[in-house]
């Protein structure tokens, strides 16, 4: 089974509150507020359009979303009020300078591998505008390395019960993890899947060898500057000219 489908879609969507939704989708209006021309800002993974639909229809990003998802399932229960577009990060379906900016939530862009994460990053730098704004989100290595090993069981509203058990190796920054979801009627979505986490100087090294240069890192979505004890690594990173 493909980790991010129906297994992602259904086991992710009872902790995608409104209140936290409405919080991110503020950030990144706030953060794309000064992009200097109404060109198309990309959401990246958009899932059911959760950020895409609210910033779509109103304030600074109005007008100017369109969603990129692979997912069938996430297109077909995606919310209405903004285009999207079926495609992969890996050849994104947009012409070479196209985009104002893109964004991407919850290490979306780092579910790959090394050489794949080049190639996204790649793909990113030939269909944006050159000043182009890049804003995503991930987890701090950090904090992944002082808690190498995790595991919950949980009882979702809908009476699924939902398994998961990961290992955080430093050494090759990745945290593999298996995810169950038992469903109320019996039916059983299992799969594993891997997510890559990078030290920022490491991960400053990767956007420079792109084109991409870091202008801001925040911690929160208060923007609030990136600590130890920060839950949250937000970089905004901007295409460079040439």
């Amino acid at each position: 089974m493909d980790f991010f489908g129906e297994l992602y879609l259904r086991s992710t969507l009872p902790f995608l509150s409104e209140a936290v939704t409405a919080r991110e989708a503020e950030y990144l209006a706030r953060a794309f507020a000064d992009t200097p021309d109404t060109g198309f800002i990309a959401d990246l993974g958009c899932g059911h359009g959760r950020h895409a639909s609210r910033l779509n229809v109103s304030g600074p990003l109005a007008h100017r979303i369109i969603g990129l998802e692979k997912d069938a399932l996430s297109l077909s229960m995606r919310r209405r009020g903004f285009p999207v577009v079926r495609g992969d990060l890996r050849a994104l379906p947009f012409g070479e300078g196209t985009l104002s900016g893109a964004y991407a939530w919850y290490s979306t862009l780092f579910a790959f591998s090394d050489e794949e994460h080049v190639t996204i990053l790649r793909e990113l730098a030939r269909v944006m505008k050159r000043g182009g704004l890049l804003v995503f989100h991930t987890v701090p290595f950090e904090r992944l390395a002082a808690s190498p090993r995790a595991a919950f069981r949980r009882t979702l509203p809908d009476g699924g019960v939902l398994e998961e058990e990961s290992q955080f190796d430093a050494s090759t920054g990745r945290d593999e993890a298996r995810r169950t979801l038992t469903l109320k009627d019996g039916r059983v979505l299992s799969a594993s899947y891997a997510i890559r986490y990078y030290p920022l100087a490491e991960l400053a090294g990767l956007l420079e060898s792109t084109g991409f240069s870091i202008t801001w890192v925040h911690g929160g979505l208060e923007g609030e500057p990136l600590t130890q004890l920060s839950a949250d690594l937000i970089v905004g990173a901007v295409l460079r000219d040439g």
